[in-house]
């Protein structure tokens, strides 16, 4: 249902019939930094992001099929994120975030579990581990 389409709605059943906006998954993660423009960029250069930066609101990058929203830290404290993010090669990903200033905290090797896996840091303080499936 598009927004033109709810808009004719009465307004409880406008707002009850979405749970969640076209295309997003039922989990988000968001982070909020100092410097979100920045870290927007971060997660563009290493992971192949696709979005704009918003200083009006949440900054929504992809990566992949997953959304993460990006904040600057006035209206909230910062928060570090983990993630994990599966991409297509983990040692060209690797050196991308290495490039882009981030820190290596494991180069990339197998898991006993099937994926082929590295970790960085980034300067914002989140922890990304980098991940491809062999199985």
């Amino acid at each position: 249902m598009n927004l033109g389409e709810r808009a004719a709605l009465p307004l409880t059943v406008a707002y009850r019939s979405m749970s969640k906006p076209d295309g997003w998954r039922s989990v988000t993660a968001r982070i909020f930094v100092d410097e979100s423009r920045e870290l927007m960029e971060f997660v563009k250069n290493v992971f192949g992001a696709t979005g704009d930066y918003r200083s009006d609101r949440p900054t929504v990058v992809t990566i992949g099929d997953s959304m993460v929203m990006i904040s600057d830290t006035a209206a909230r404290k910062r928060t570090n994120a983990f993630l994990y993010v599966y991409v297509d090669d983990v040692d060209e990903v690797y050196r991308r975030a290495l490039r882009a200033g981030a820190t290596s905290l494991e180069e990339p090797s197998m898991t006993p579990y099937g994926d082929r896996r590295a970790m960085v840091e980034d300067r914002w303080g989140n922890t990304w581990q980098i991940a491809s499936t062999t199985t």
